[in-house]
């Protein structure tokens, strides 16, 4: 494994990090497999408070309660289950993000999180607000660093020119290179560490059947799917290629996989075991298909 600083914090995190949002809370297994992932080298894991509606948190509390000073915890806060469960409310205030943490901390089995990120976020969020919350945690000691989870350019400009988010959450793969157009190469510039999810376009550039994707057609997906496997010989399988795409990004600290079971989480660590790509291989994915670009929230 190999690991980077994140952003211009003090946190050094695995570069295939833990999505703990597919975890079956209830499942004796679920511990089994973070702390396989321990094991193999990751100690990055990121989680939300609304995952299993708590109970994800209080599966990673569970888990690394005996080391928690050896692995970095992330969660994240602002979106609120509906009563009924029908979805989610959206409530960027200050007094949700304080309240909040004190329960995310309870169920983490910690008196501190490592990186607290805002979960989405919009140009009409009360910035500042949401800032002062966030820096008050950090005086208190309740958080080292924070960030936020956003897809949104003119979010994401706003907290740079704002705050002191060390990392940015945010989408990225084959099939969704719109952070290439700008923002990537903007958060590297301010020191910011970018943490990819949905690298493997929901599996479609591995093993799942083509369908639309963002605004590609089905027979897009599986150009892009077909060119991943082409470079997917011997050493390398097609989620290690499509992991070692994101992660070439000179912006990318760590590229974030939802992990389910021990198979996926054995193809996701094995990518520092095989071959980076090559500047012939790179552009041979790159240009396959036209990248796509941010239509809205520019």
């Amino acid at each position: 494994m190999e690991y980077q600083i994140l952003g211009k914090s003090s946190l050094k995190i695995s570069r295939i990090g833990f999505g703990c949002m597919s975890l079956d809370a209830g499942n004796s297994d679920s511990e089994k497999i973070l702390h396989h992932a321990f094991s193999l080298g990751i100690n990055f894991f990121d989680t939300a408070d609304i995952y299993q509606q708590g109970q994800n948190e209080e599966l990673l509390g569970r888990t690394f309660k005996g080391i928690r000073k050896q692995v970095t915890l992330a969660s994240k806060i602002g979106n609120r289950l509906k009563p009924d469960g029908s979805g989610l409310d959206w409530v960027p205030s200050k007094k949700y993000i304080l309240d909040g943490v004190e329960k995310s901390l309870q169920r983490l089995q910690t008196d501190y999180i490592d990186l607290y990120q805002l979960h989405g976020g919009t140009i009409e969020d009360p910035i500042d607000e949401i800032i002062e919350a966030f820096e008050l945690l950090k005086a208190q000691g309740k958080i080292l660093y924070y960030g936020t989870s956003s897809i949104r350019p003119q979010v994401i400009r706003e907290y740079i020119r704002r705050s002191n988010i060390v990392s940015v959450m945010m989408q990225y793969s084959l099939l969704d290179r719109r952070p290439e157009e700008e923002i990537l190469d903007l958060l590297h510039k301010n020191q910011i560490g970018v943490l990819t999810r949905g690298s493997l376009a929901r599996g479609l550039l591995v093993s799942k059947p083509a369908e639309p994707y963002l605004n590609y057609t089905s027979r897009q997906v599986q150009q892009a799917a077909d060119t991943i496997a082409s470079l997917s010989t011997g050493k390398r399988g097609p989620a290690q290629t499509a992991l070692r795409y994101v992660l070439k990004n000179e912006a990318v600290s760590s590229a974030v996989v939802g992990i389910r079971t021990s198979q996926q989480l054995e193809e996701a660590v094995q990518t520092y075991n095989t071959p980076e790509l090559q500047k012939n291989e790179l552009a041979i994915l790159q240009q396959g298909l036209p990248a796509n670009k941010y239509d809205k929230f520019r």
